[in-house]
């Protein structure tokens, strides 16, 4: 890209020579179609080439592109040049190595896009908390003969135990602003990263389907709410099809009210949380005190005593506890991915390790006392919000109620188009802006997830809730064993590559390099440490797992399976760490624990060093308005 201060030359019709500010241009002035240049000064034009000591303007936009113009060129033609694409294109000149390393969605994100505030994790934390799996966490465990203050002590326990490892794993991308593929590289390797890359991004592609079908239902009964009619539309889908006109309307209309969403890159987003956690907590105690006021009392599910007891009860406890943590295996491994974007490293710290749990628990709570209302209204406990919705427009409601019902419904929208973004469109971006950085950055990965989600035909995987749910558990293992590389844990305290092997220390130059010296390019750019690690904790719960399928296995192995996180998590960072000791790797051991650069790498506008960098990554307001008073100017002198 043209670089600020520089003189690139640019092979063509015409040589740049000289580039700076000049005031901008009074309104009136004729100019060419605007052209968008990335790399280089466009090539070619329609006329044959640049004039001769004819001035071109370029201006910074809105967007990642600039906006190339020349003066008094009318019948000159208009200028053009193949558009590498926003936010993707490289500077010149890299080999294709290197262009597989590196996008700006890869590279350490610069200061004016870390916008993230501690009140916007905690935003971000309360918005993600409130949607319909939290809601309905506490009902396998109730229904698995615990009380309802024993289960909800477990969503306590859970999401209690799974904060740390968030902040934990954040900690790398709050202090050198890198996402999830770029820290994976310090463990696995610049290329051995690729596979849990791929990993977590196919997943997510596949959970965006997942929460924008139980989107659909939400909006399923918001049209309810509005017209009545909507539950009576003829259905004109085979019965091979797996569902309905009308549910795959209502699930094709949430699916495209996502779409917008996905435009805004990661330091703009947070608006978007900032709104959730404001509509959907009003709209939960809206609905957690019309269901009590409906049921005349908290119903009978909260004087229910437990039907399980001693060592049954106390692995039930155990295995519900582990379905909260399970539940966040995506988001622990997402955390760089939000923390790169954190004004300073103390603002992905205490926010999340206070507001995770809290915002969890409190949630679930509200799920067990509207389930149990909703058993004292209905006779038998209604655990979905969106079906307990559904009954109260039964029986020709009043106005009143098809208005509260509407309200509702529209706030779960909300909360699950926060929680398909949050979880699975930005963290499908940015792994698959790492597999492919050349033709994918962050938001069209984000679009890549969507149009996923909805050929996978997603009410297909939900038929059975059995199966789902063993798939579930089982990638929570593969992505555990990932997490015990990066992050560790055994008997001590909490170790990782990051806080133990290298104690902090980074060459962030090397994450971007295949220099056989680099630190992170181990063997032909492979870790052989961490997928023996990796493998390690998932091999210790493969036994567990084929029993989780039906099939007839040791008890011990059923019990290490319903710990899996902890003994995936446990066996890959001790073995990972055990071999980093047999066989050392550089920068390994460096002595006090130091959070610092060592290469030195900087990635701001205006200063390049060890990467490039340009103006396209001016994307905040205050900084566009800085240079909207001002073009760049690059005059040009005739080709030899």
């Amino acid at each position: 890209m043209l670089l600020l201060g520089k003189s690139p030359e640019v092979g063509g019709e015409g040589i740049a020579q000289s580039l700076h500010f000049v005031p901008r241009l009074p309104t009136g002035d004729s100019f060419t179609e605007a052209a968008v240049v990335t790399n280089e000064l466009p090539k070619t034009s329609t006329s044959g080439g640049f004039p001769p000591h004819r001035p071109l303007y370029i201006r910074p936009t809105t967007s990642s592109y600039f906006t190339i113009t020349a003066l008094g060129l009318s019948g000159y033609g208009t200028l053009w040049q193949d558009l590498e694409g926003a936010r993707g294109a490289h500077a010149p000149g890299l080999t294709y190595t290197q262009l597989f390393l590196n996008n700006d969605d890869l590279v350490p994100v610069p200061a004016i896009n870390r916008t993230w505030a501690g009140i916007n994790f905690i935003a971000f934390w309360i918005a993600d908390s409130f949607n319909v799996n939290t809601w309905m966490i506490v009902s396998s465990m109730v229904l698995s003969g615990l009380s309802w203050w024993q289960a909800w002590i477990c969503v306590w326990i859970g999401y209690g135990v799974v904060a740390p490892f968030i902040v934990l794993n954040a900690r790398p991308g709050a202090i050198f602003h890198v996402t999830f593929p770029v820290v994976a590289r310090t463990s696995f390797g610049v290329y051995g990263s690729l596979w849990c890359t791929f990993n977590r991004g196919a997943m997510a592609c596949i959970w965006y389907g997942v929460q924008a079908w139980i989107g659909g239902t939400c909006v399923k009964v918001m049209l309810r709410a509005m017209w009545p009619s909507v539950n009576d539309i003829p259905n004109h889908l085979p019965e091979s099809s797996g569902t309905n006109s009308r549910d795959f309307l209502c699930f094709f209309l949430f699916w495209l009210i996502s779409l917008p969403a996905i435009w805004f890159p990661i330091h703009q987003i947070r608006h978007l949380f900032t709104l959730k956690s404001i509509v959907t907590p009003i709209a939960g105690i809206t609905f957690f005190i019309w269901c009590i006021v409906k049921a005349k009392g908290v119903g009978p599910i909260i004087k229910r005593p437990s039907t399980i007891h001693g060592t049954e009860m106390s692995w039930t406890m155990v295995a519900s506890l582990m379905s909260c943590i399970s539940n966040m295996a995506t988001l622990v491994t997402n955390a760089p991915d939000f923390a790169s974007r954190a004004k300073t490293p103390a603002a992905a710290l205490w926010p999340q390790l206070i507001s995770v749990p809290l915002g969890f628990s409190l949630v679930s709570f509200v799920g067990i006392i509207v389930s149990s209302s909703s058993e004292a209204i209905y006779g038998e406990a209604i655990w979905s919000p969106i079906d307990l919705l559904g009954r109260f427009l039964d029986d020709s409601p009043s106005g009143a109620t098809r208005f509260g019902v509407w309200y509702i419904a529209f706030s779960f929208i909300i909360a699950q188009l926060g929680t398909n973004i949050s979880a699975n469109s930005i963290s499908a971006g940015c792994d698959l802006t790492a597999l492919m950085p050349r033709f994918i950055n962050i938001r069209r990965g984000g679009y890549v997830a969507a149009i996923v989600g909805l050929v996978m035909l997603p009410w297909n995987l939900l038929k059975s809730s059995n199966s789902f749910t063993s798939y579930l558990s089982a990638y929570s293992v593969f992505l555990s064993s990932i997490a015990g590389v990066m992050v560790g844990l055994d008997d001590n305290p909490l170790i990782t590559e990051y806080y133990v092997i290298r104690r902090g220390h980074y060459r962030v130059a090397d994450l971007y390099s295949s220099n056989k010296d680099g630190w992170y390019y181990y063997t032909y750019g492979i870790n052989f440490r961490a997928y023996a690690a990796y493998i390690s904790g998932i091999l210790i719960n493969v036994v567990g797992f084929a029993g989780a399928t039906g099939r007839t296995v040791p008890i011990a192995a059923t019990r290490i399976y319903q710990m899996s996180f902890f003994t995936g998590f446990g066996v890959s960072a001790l073995i990972y760490y055990l071999l980093n000791r047999l066989f050392p790797v550089p920068g390994s051991n460096p002595g006090k624990f130091e959070e610092v650069d060592l290469s030195n790498y900087n990635y701001e506008p205006g200063h390049e060093e060890e990467g490039e960098s340009d103006l396209a990554s001016i994307d905040s307001k205050t900084e566009r308005e800085k240079v909207a008073d001002r073009d760049v100017k690059v005059d040009t002198l005739p080709a030899a």
